[in-house]
């Protein structure tokens, strides 16, 4: 039998290492969108429009390929609409987050969106913190975020439910590449995220004071996001738990414990 101590009911993953998995993915999601908006900018000084391409285009593979790494210990959320989204959607059928596991992956995610913006910073020259002076707060940006989290909601789980959750590295990146540009935001759709970006004060950063703002439209998103999800498909499937990604099982327990050290 499993040994509680070390397992637990999403794959026999212990939660520590799935709260390390989305510190990790969502640290290494920030530090590739913040730095490759600094390496845009000195690339293409010129040029905003540019720098904006070489900014969603690298964070787009870049989320594809976090996905894949951390998927299979974690679902690879690294963002908290998406773990308070599959916590209220799962709660009803014994699937997704417990309670315990959306606040510590809330807190992981948003750790990790710091560390990133520091690690960022540190790579390329400058002081590990350096909050942002770039003032985002107007309507229609708090818009744009409504519908990048309700989009982004809606994808991941359209997927899920609909027995296609293995193309969320993909999708999900694609997506986030695209709305970089059709929103009005370059949507951040990301509340730990969003946190992270104002200790930076580059290309990718938002001011202390534009949060707030921001993290509102996106708990909006998720709620019209939702329930979008409950209208559009209302059955959920049967890896309703696989979130971003399915977990393998078997896999994960062969990486995390060739041994099989955690049973008894």
């Amino acid at each position: 039998m499993a040994d509680p101590a070390h397992s637990d009911r999403r794959g026999e993953i212990t939660l520590w290492r799935r709260l390390l998995a989305e510190f990790l993915g969502t640290a290494l999601l920030v530090t590739a969108v913040v730095g490759s908006g600094i390496m845009a900018v000195e690339l293409s000084p010129n040029d905003v429009g540019l720098q904006l391409l070489e900014n969603s285009v690298a964070t787009a593979f870049a989320l594809g390929a976090l996905i894949l790494t951390f998927g299979p210990v974690s679902g690879a959320h690294f963002n908290p609409v998406v773990s308070a989204a599959d916590w209220f959607l799962g709660r009803r059928h014994g699937t997704g987050l417990t309670i315990k596991d959306l606040l510590g992956y809330a807190v992981a995610q948003t750790l990790g969106a710091i560390a990133g913006s520091v690690l960022a910073n540190l790579m390329f020259d400058l002081a590990p913190v350096t909050m942002s002076t770039r003032e985002r707060a107007a309507a229609h940006l708090w818009l744009g975020e409504i519908v990048a989290v309700a989009g982004l909601l809606l994808l991941i789980f359209a997927l899920v439910r609909s027995g296609r959750a293995s193309a969320a590295p993909a999708a999900v990146g694609a997506y986030i590449g695209a709305a970089y540009w059709f929103t009005s935001s370059t949507s951040f759709a990301n509340p730990s995220v969003t946190i992270g970006r104002a200790f930076t004060d580059t290309f990718a950063g938002i001011a202390p004071g534009s949060v707030p703002g921001f993290v509102v439209a996106q708990l909006i998103g998720l709620l019209l996001g939702v329930g979008l999800v409950l209208a559009l498909y209302p059955h959920p499937g049967d890896d309703d738990d696989a979130v971003v990604v399915p977990h393998d099982v078997e896999a994960a327990q062969a990486v995390t414990n060739p041994q099989g050290s955690h049973r008894s």
